[in-house]
This record gives C-alpha cells, structure tokens and sequence, in this order.
C-alpha cells in the first residue's frame, strides 16, 4: 500500500462489538490498521490509515454496524505527514531541537488525533508523541515541540479542534523545559 494520506478512528462502548466493527472495515476497503485494541474504561478503539476514499469506504461501514456504540469518530484526509510517526512513537529528536514543549491532554484517543493533524497544520511544531488511550484511563495525550510562538499556535488550534467536541482535558505550554522531560527523543 502507499504512504496512506488519510487516517480514520472509531472509539467505542463494546470490545466485542469492537472486534466486529474492525472486521467489518477491514473487509470494506484497502487500509492498514495502525491501532485496534482494547483500551482503558473498557473501550475499543480501532485507527486506520490509507488512501481518502478507502478511509472513508471503512469508517461508513463500521459506523453502519457500530449503532450506539459510538463514542468518537473521525476521517482525516490528507493528514499531516507527522501523525503517523508520532502515533507510532518513532520521532527522534536531534540535540538541538527541542524547543517549548506543548502537552494537550482530550478526554478521548480519536478527539487527540483530529487536534494533533490540526496542531500540524497551524503551526511549525514537531509531534513527538500521539498517545491514544491505552494507560491513561482512555484519554489521549500529544506531545509537541518547536519556538514558543509555534507551540503556542499549535496548542491553541489543537485545544480549539478537541474544545469544539467538548472533550479538552488540559493544555500545557512549558517555554523552556528541562532536557531531561525529552529524554525518551533525543
């Protein structure tokens, strides 16, 4: 499969129903998946990646079966190139990138996903880390870096994006934070 340009996430209530809905997109459309688990609360949240038209092929057919087990949903197309790394916990600092760190905390793993796309696009941030659900009692966390006027752009607009679902915990800009808080990048 290509660089997928889309990224699509179901949250919901039922694991069994969970399972079932992935299977369901699985079988709708060409996508990768890049996280179906279990997740704290006794969620399940399933995150795919591909092309536009097959994101949203599959994310109609699990919402088709899902019913009222929906919690969150989303398609992003044409995701910022950044999210998949960060997703997948693979950014790597250099020594001298760090910058401020911003930290946006959702009460959801998909609502962290549209604000770390949009955070992205508003400012030049680095994503370091997009941490969905799974050891954090079902919230989602992203991590940013980059010059305190762009990690501030890039806070404000991802704070709005998770503000606009009703589902922002926190959002926290630390201008000169130790090395040692960037000790898992560089």
């Amino acid at each position: 499969m290509a660089t997928p340009n889309a990224v699509g996430a179901i949250e919901l209530s039922s694991i069994g129903l969970g399972y079932r809905v992935e299977d369901e997109m699985l079988k709708a459309a060409t996508v990768s998946v890049l996280v179906a688990r279990t997740i704290c609360s006794g969620k399940y949240l399933i995150v795919i990646g591909g092309g536009v038209s097959d994101v949203e092929a599959a994310i109609q057919a699990g919402l088709a079966i899902a019913g009222e087990a929906v919690i969150d949903y989303l398609t992003v197309a044409n995701v910022h190139s950044m999210v998949f790394p960060a997703l997948g916990q693979s950014v790597v600092l250099g020594p001298e990138e760090p910058g401020a760190l911003g930290i946006l905390e959702t009460f959801s793993g998909v609502s962290v996903l549209a604000a770390a796309d949009v955070a992205a696009k508003a400012a030049r941030v680095t994503l370091l880390r997009i941490h969905v659900a799974m050891a954090l009692g079902g919230k989602g966390l992203c991590l940013m870096t980059g010059t305190v006027s762009d990690v501030r752009a890039g806070m404000q607009a991802a704070a709005e994006e998770v503000r606009r679902r009703g589902l922002l915990v926190s959002e926290v800009v630390i201008p000169r934070p130790s090395r040692e808080l960037f000790g898992d990048y560089l």
